[in-house]
């Protein structure tokens, strides 16, 4: 069923928000229980793994195991990783990718029929399976809206976005809803006793980043506001190779390149990876991301040189990268790619269980906007697709077991008026977001990136700007608040780990609110202890 919007109040319904990868395997897993999808955009384009060009991580060859899986994440994750966490979801690869495959996933084969892996960066092995080299995302999603539109039991609703979650006595009641981009629209009132958020990540809150618009932090946003506890907000990844050629997301060049052999030089034509990592171009991406904006930072500019490694056969292994490059009047297979670091993947999100919940009663979180602590302070390549669909089952499992309580009463609760988005707020924000909270951060930037992003917060007339201020201000206050550098969040002030500091952040909303607050009386940087747990 789709757009059924005049009876949405099914409130015996499961509620999942968003329609990535792990809003949509979770709600084919809870099939055939009634289940409504919420997704902002239509489904498969608003979502971030459908984007996604590596692929997913598994240990499918023979020679590799779902150990040494686990090990290659633990040894990138800044000595953060939840070693159990790593490796349960590694175990639970395998079967997730044959469930992808009953859904029509169509991944590449050798030319034995098996399964075909690839080699990305910091993996040990060949183990990221891949659809036509960089189509991966948009393949596993296509497949997956397929299967969603055609299982009776779910109940899709395109085109709204969540923008409250609403709680009673500490528990789960409901969700305020409005139509997407719309913000005289009346809001409707959704009584859910049980919402799963699958609502992505906080790139688009960048000014360069490869995410769509949607994954501006709106998730992150309302759990934080009904009390929900978040966990390592600091840490973002920034991809080092997304394509320079002015768009807004800017097109992803596939660390897979890199992974057949495609090489980082700059304008003078000179390889630079390889002094400052002994894997080079395979580096972990903190690491290269750094190096590439070291590069740019100095005025020689950064490329991906795919000419000696792939050249002809460039647009038939990685049709994507090719045609975005064309598109932007780049031959890859005679030229090299200009590229940045762009704002990719967060690591911190939503704090939950081993089974998706949260610290709110009948909230669940999947996917990007989650924080399970498998990744750490940087997210091994390839990791985030195989999180989304390991979790979501998990939630599926979770909640299949559970009878639904009796819905709450909406009639009472406020339904405020929204104000149109200032565009040039959202426009500061996310400069303020590259320039302060960006790939190398300092006290005195983030102060003030904590600063604005308070009192815009306070200030918005926009419920989605608000949102937005409330995302920023959780990533700026912990980063602010972690003195040292750990994997992909890197203080210029800071610039050595802190052994003592080899912790998860657990943080609210209320306590990065104190933090601007204080920052707010004394603009010099105070020198409390950061908030970890």
């Amino acid at each position: 069923m789709t757009n059924n919007i005049n009876t949405l109040p099914r409130s015996g319904d499961v509620v999942i928000v968003g329609g990535g990868l792990a809003g949509l395997f979770c709600a084919l897993k809870l099939a055939p229980r009634p289940v409504t999808l919420i997704s902002a955009a239509p489904l498969g384009q608003g979502a971030s793994s459908a984007w996604a060009q590596g692929g997913i991580a598994a240990a499918m060859a023979e020679s590799d195991t779902p150990e040494a899986h686990a090990a290659d994440t633990v040894a990138v994750g800044g000595s953060i990783v939840d070693e159990a966490v790593a490796l349960g979801i590694a175990r639970e690869a395998a079967p997730r990718i044959h469930d992808l495959l009953a859904y029509g996933v169509p991944f590449d084969r050798d030319l034995e029929g098996r399964l075909a892996v690839g080699r990305e960066a910091a993996h040990s092995a060949r183990r990221i399976v891949h659809v036509r080299g960089d189509g991966a995302g948009a393949a596993i999603i296509a497949a997956l809206s397929e299967a969603v539109r055609r299982t009776p039991s779910i109940r899709l609703i395109e085109g709204f976005v969540a923008e409250a979650l609403l709680t009673e006595d500490g528990a789960v009641a409901g969700l305020r809803l409005r139509e997407a981009g719309d913000a005289a629209a009346q809001p409707i009132l959704l009584a859910a006793r049980m919402v799963v958020l699958a609502t992505g990540g906080i790139g688009h809150l960048y000014a360069v980043t490869t995410n769509p618009r949607e994954a501006s932090g709106s998730g992150l946003a309302i759990a934080a506001r009904a009390g929900a506890v978040i966990a390592d907000p600091e840490f973002v990844q920034f991809h080092p190779t997304a394509i320079m050629v002015g768009r807004d997301p800017a097109p992803l060049a596939t660390e897979a390149l890199r992974g057949e052999g495609a090489t980082l030089i700059n304008g003078r034509g000179e390889r630079f990876m390889a002094a400052r990592h002994p894997l080079a171009e395979l580096a972990p991406r903190d690491i290269v991301a750094r190096g590439v904006f070291a590069e740019i930072s100095a005025g020689r500019g950064a490329f991906l040189d795919a000419r000696q490694a792939l050249g002809a056969r460039f647009a038939d292994r990685f049709p994507s990268v090719h045609a975005s490059c064309i598109a932007a009047g780049i031959d890859p297979a005679t030229q090299a790619i200009p590229i940045a670091p762009a704002a990719h993947y967060h690591m911190g999100g939503i704090a939950v269980d081993d089974r998706g919940r949260s610290s709110i009663d009948g909230l669940w979180a999947g996917g990007e906007v989650s924080s399970t602590g498998a990744h750490g302070a940087n997210r091994l390549a390839s990791n985030s697709l195989l999180e989304a669909v390991v979790y979501a089952a998990r939630i599926a499992d979770d909640i299949a077991g559970r009878t639904t309580p009796s819905p709450a009463r909406l009639a009472d609760v406020p339904t405020p008026r929204d104000g149109a988005p200032d565009a040039a707020a959202v426009k500061r924000l996310r400069m303020l977001m590259s320039t302060h909270v960006g790939v190398i951060r300092n006290g005195d930037g983030l102060a003030d990136a904590v600063r604005s992003f308070a009192a815009l917060e306070r200030e918005a007339t926009s419920i989605a700007v608000r949102n937005m201020a409330t995302a920023a201000l959780l990533v700026a206050a912990s980063a602010w608040n972690r003195r040292e550098s750990r994997g992909a969040h890197f203080r210029s002030d800071h610039a050595a780990d802190v052994p003592p500091l080899a912790q998860r952040t657990m943080t609210t909303l209320a306590a990065v609110r104190e933090i601007a607050d204080s920052l707010s009386e004394r603009p010099t940087p105070r020198t409390a202890q950061p908030m970890i747990a």
